[in-house]
């Protein structure tokens, strides 16, 4: 991201440059977003801001030490349909008016485009404050997942509009870039993702939890890692596990996440080992316990997972787009097939399967590609394209 640069700390005589962010995800809930955007906030904290985060209101919004780094302004919300758990906030237009009329914060910035977020952007205009924003969730693809291909087209053009009444939109690759750029998306910007390599590494593999699975050392454990849902191509991942067994009929097929297909999932392999939603040093754990990660998405724009998966030293089969056409060059240190190709993706699924020296190789190198891509430099990127937002308005 091509930004200007002001010194750590941020402080225009002993006051803090204050950021308001509007966003309908917000951990404890377990997604890329919500993951994505609390690293960013950490990050301006320790840089010296203040943080405003503008949300709906969650069930751990009863446990203090869920609100306890920044101040939070709750909203109603009304529930997303097919994703339990998640909250369209409510568009509080006059109630973010006002509280920004009387104190108006340095700069605003969206992640994520519904009713909050427009009503977001409608206030921080009015009010002359300067708006960022952020792509993280390909919603006009999601549309042929849920029976309404009808709706892309509207879902196009009501994002569009959207990012381009704010001063950036910034996306997590270059491929997402220009894939904007041609759909008409003005003042788009890269900014990356980082990854925890000291929370996701090969060491964090277990023996124990592997017997648990029904391994040893020596067997494979085949891993999918994210949510249960229907975007998420996941019939692909069943197709290619059961080609796998053909020729490896000991390998167990290992399932860590939560979402609305889970209880189907299930129900229809039964012999399939279901971890549910992990977090922390326990999701760590599951991903380097693994050793053959399964990604067919289409529909990331980023993919977390997949660098999560490298860091863990797991042998990556994805397809060649977003985090895995950055970090994974076929048979260095993962395999991309190109985007699609559902045949190729299970044949290359089962070569690895049947080639354990190849799959020894590849998840040495996983781990050292991804090594140096932390936190730190997309934080200070995020600043800098804040910063460039308040000097231009």
């Amino acid at each position: 991201m091509n930004m200007l640069h002001e010194p750590a700390g941020l402080v225009t005589g002993t006051v803090a440059r204050h950021l308001v962010l509007v966003t309908e995800t917000w951990p404890p809930e377990i997604n890329g977003v919500a993951m994505t955007l609390s690293r960013l906030v950490q990050g301006l904290l320790d840089r010296g801001w203040r943080v405003t985060v503008v949300r709906p209101r969650q069930r751990s919004d009863s446990n203090p030490l869920a609100m306890a780094t920044v101040q939070h302004v709750l909203v109603p919300g009304v529930p997303i349909p097919g994703y339990a758990g998640l909250r369209f906030g409510l568009p509080m237009f006059e109630k973010l008016r006002k509280t920004w009329k009387a104190e108006p914060p340095d700069v605003v910035h969206i992640a994520t485009e519904g009713p909050l977020g427009w009503a977001a952007l409608k206030a921080a205009r009015l009010l002359g404050i300067p708006v960022t924003s952020s792509f993280h969730t390909n919603f006009h693809r999601y549309c042929r997942h849920y029976r309404m291909t009808w709706l892309r087209g509207l879902v196009s053009r009501h994002l569009r509009r959207f990012h381009n009444q704010t001063a950036f939109t910034m996306v997590p690759n270059q491929f997402v870039r220009e894939t904007l750029q041609n759909d008409g998306y003005r003042n788009v910007v890269v900014l990356g993702r980082g990854i925890d390599t000291g929370l996701f590494a090969p060491q964090r593999r277990s023996l124990a939890l592997r017997a648990e699975w029904g391994l040893g050392d020596d067997g494979l454990a085949v891993i999918h890692v994210g949510r249960i849902a229907a975007e998420k191509n996941l019939g692909l991942v069943l197709q290619a596990f059961e080609a796998i067994r053909r020729c490896q009929p000991q390998a167990k097929m290992i399932w860590v996440g939560d979402g609305p297909q889970l209880k189907r999932l299930r129900k229809q392999n039964p012999d399939h080992i279901f971890c549910g939603a992990r977090t922390g040093v326990e999701l760590a754990e599951h991903y380097a316990s693994a050793d053959l990660f399964l990604f067919p998405s289409m529909t990331e724009t980023f993919g977390n997972v997949v660098t999560e998966a490298m860091a863990s030293g797991l042998a990556v089969v994805a397809y060649d787009y977003a985090a895995a056409q950055t970090f994974i060059g076929t048979d260095i240190n993962g395999v991309v097939v190109p985007y699609g190709n559902a045949q190729l993706f299970i044949d290359q699924a089962v070569r690895l399967a049947t080639e354990p020296d190849t799959i020894r190789r590849l998840r040495m190198a996983a781990s050292a590609a991804v090594a140096g891509h932390g936190w730190e430099q997309v934080c200070r990127e995020f600043e800098e394209g804040l910063l460039q937002a308040v000097h231009a308005c």
